[in-house]
């Protein structure tokens, strides 16, 4: 049973929203959110979602598909 499951709350300054998904520290931190010093980060679905829409997210999300691209 995760972390998630067992009802961590969003790690972002403010919230208090349950979890839903867990990221690393860095890729949160580039995306303009700001989170607590920790390995893991836990956002709420609000933020996930803020996250996806973020400008570098998107550029570097091409970029791995282009890098891998047969």
């Amino acid at each position: 049973m995760g972390r998630i499951a067992k009802g961590v709350k969003c790690s972002v300054a403010g919230c208090d929203k349950q979890a839903i998904r867990s990221l690393s520290n860095e890729k949160i931190s580039s995306s303009g959110l700001k989170v607590d010093e920790a390995r893991r980060a836990y956002i709420c679905k609000d933020h996930y979602k803020e996250y996806r829409r973020s400008p570098k997210i998107k550029q570097e999300k091409k970029i791995e598909k282009w890098r891998y691209r047969t």
